[in-house]
Parts: structure tokens; sequence; C-alpha cells
């Protein structure tokens, strides 16, 4: 295990997924972790999995504060631990960065010397799940963390928050607060009001149409299964990045129902192509594995049975014939006991995969 490049203590003020995640992550790396929770309930159990030990009568001075909270309380809460811990680096992991800075300058009970111990930073991870309960220690690994320092903010303190996010293995990012904000909303909150608005066109739909819902359905709503309160924060903190985009959005729905009102008419299919093309091209810009350039794989279908074990041998058998899994992805047939496993991989070993299988009884789906 690498040593830390954090001293320690460190205090994590509010122990949700993040925050607890944060806890369990500097703990695997001997640095000695404090926890605090407005609800006992939360803070509770992150202690009990090993995050850290509670805040209770102790007198600290961390090095390092670590706020967790909603965006709703987080400018207030950077404020008290700055005050409170006079010699401590406070970084906040809020997914909003803008109204939380602006709140913290204006915070009159703070001059200069506080504020250039504050950092903003977003740690890019989450789960569907949140509490402690879901967190993980390695839940930043490979993921980004961007560090949003302000002009302000004292060379040394920026130095410790960017150590944070080397502990806990993430891929370090600097970018502006309003970058930030902007490269956000486009690719994180713009999706999931997406998703949520795709979902709650299900509310009336009929129990034999949903009865045909495949993976393209299940993909395009499993965002949308998120914190409902902590997105109405989010989303109300980011409403100046995030309109904009969703304006687009509208007008772009506004060309396609204006051409399907009439999808026989001069120009239409020519204009369908071309709405089409463009999320072509835009879905080819996304990058592929670690970050690298998009790449296309190739792809074959294995039937299995719908019984234990099956999905482990496929892999070991797969990995037996030293052939690396790109992506993978499952999906049962309706009303039968059987799935459909897609298995990515580069496209020079495609023929080489569908022999091997072939050869050990798998049905391979041509």
């Amino acid at each position: 295990m690498a040593a830390s490049h954090l001293a320690g203590p460190v205090l994590v003020i509010g122990t949700g997924l993040l925050g607890t995640s944060v806890g369990l992550g500097l703990r695997a790396k001997g640095v000695h972790v404090y926890l605090s929770d407005i609800s006992p309930t939360a803070a509770g159990v992150a202690q009990d999995i090993g995050a850290g030990v509670l805040l209770e009568n102790q007198q600290i001075a961390p090095e390092l504060v670590v706020i967790g909270a909603p965006p709703d309380v987080t400018a207030a809460l950077v404020g008290d631990a700055l005050l409170a811990y006079p010699n401590a680096t406070v970084v906040d992991i809020a997914s909003v960065k803008g109204s939380i800075l602006a709140g913290v300058l204006a915070d009159t009970r703070l001059g200069e010397a506080e504020t250039s111990r504050y950092v903003g930073t977003h740690p890019m991870a989450g789960r569907e799940k949140s509490g402690p309960a879901a967190a993980r220690g390695e839940l930043f690994t490979s993921m980004p963390w961007v560090i949003c320092a302000h002009d302000g903010a004292q060379a040394s303190r920026v130095k410790a928050a960017e150590s944070l996010a080397i502990d806990l293995g993430a891929t370090m990012h600097r970018m502006s607060v309003t970058e930030h904000d902007e490269s956000v909303a486009l690719i994180s909150h713009f999706p999931q009001a997406a998703s949520s608005m795709i979902a709650s066109r299900l509310l009336n739909a009929e129990s034999h149409q949903l009865a045909l819902a495949g993976n393209g359905l299940r993909d395009t709503t499993r965002i949308a299964a998120s914190d409902e309160k902590l997105w109405i924060q989010i989303f109300s903190h980011n409403a100046d990045a995030l309109v904009p985009i969703l304006t687009g959005m509208k007008e772009d729905l506004d060309r396609l129902i204006s051409t399907l009102r009439n999808p026989q008419g001069a120009g239409a299919l020519l204009d369908l192509s071309q709405l089409m093309t463009e999320g072509n091209a835009g879905r080819a810009r996304i990058p592929g594995k670690h970050g690298a350039p998009p790449q296309a794989f190739a792809l074959v279908t294995v039937v299995i049975d719908d019984r234990p074990g099956q999905i482990a041998q496929l892999l070991t058998e797969i990995g037996d014939a030293q052939i690396n899994i790109e992506d993978l992805r499952m999906e049962h047939s309706a009303g039968h006991q059987v799935g459909m496993v897609d298995v990515s991989v580069v496209p020079g070993r495609r023929d080489e995969l569908i022999d091997v299988l072939t050869k050990n009884g798998w049905k391979v789906a041509q």
C-alpha cells in the first residue's frame, strides 16, 4: 500500500455515500479520520463499516476538513469549518461549484485569511444507491476528480485538495468554477433531466406495453432512479448552466415534432436523417475505455440458460482463451428461461471468440 500524501487527521462532515467513501479510502491508507453528521444514525453506520471514528467531545486539529453535504447547506458548513478549525484546509465535494463559492465569499463571518483555505472540488463518482451503507473505499478509483480553486486560494491548500484526490486513486482535473458547472450541466445534469423526463412518460403506460421493454429503455431510464431530493438541489443550484442546454434540446424536439407532423413532406426524410446523424456523431465523441479515444468493438451475442453459474462459466472460458472483454451486457428473454449476453471484444478477436465458444458448446447468435 502506497503511503498517503496526507498526514491527517481528516474530518469528514457529512457521512452519505461520498463522505463515507472518502473515509473508507483514507482509512485504507492509514489516515486517521473523524466523522460528523447531523444524523447520528448515518454517522454511526459510517463508523461501524470502518470509515472513521465519531467526533464527539474530542478537541481536534484536522489537517483537512471534507464537507460531504447537500448543496443547499454546503456553503454554510464550509464557513463553519473555516472558523472552527483555523489551521485546516477545507474542501467540499458537492456536484456544483459556482453557487457554493459565491456563498462562501459572501459569508460575512469570513475574511480573506479564512476563504484562502477553501478549495472547491468535485469527485465524479457515485452510485444509484445513497447513504453510508452504499459507500465503497474504491469508489473514486480512476474516476475524474475536479479541483476548482478560486483566485484567492493558497497554493498549499490547493495542494492538500489535490492530495486527497490522489490518495483516493482518482484522476485529477483542474477547472475554473464556470468551466466545471458548464461541463457537468452537459455531461451529468442534462442526462439526468432527460432520463427523468423519459421515465415520467411511463407512469400511465399499459402493462402490455411495458412488457415489451428491453435494454434500450432500461439504459435510458437507469439514472431516473437517482435520489430526487439531491437532484432537486443540483438542478436549482446549476440552473444557469443547465437552462441553455435544455433550451437547445427543446429546439431539437420542436424541429422533430414539426417534421413528424408531415413526414412525407419535402425535405422531411432528410431532416430526420440529419437528426439521427447528429446523434451518432455526438455519441462517437464520448471517450472510450480508460479515457482513450472512442473505439469500435466487435460484438458477439451468446445465448445462456437462466441458471446459477452460467455467467461465471462463460467468463472463465473466455479468460482461459486469453481474450479480453471490453464490455458486457445482458438481457433476459421475455417468457423464456434464457438470456442473451453481448460480449464486446476488439475486432481482431471476434472470429477467435466465436470459434472458442462454439467448440465449448455455447450457442452463438450470428
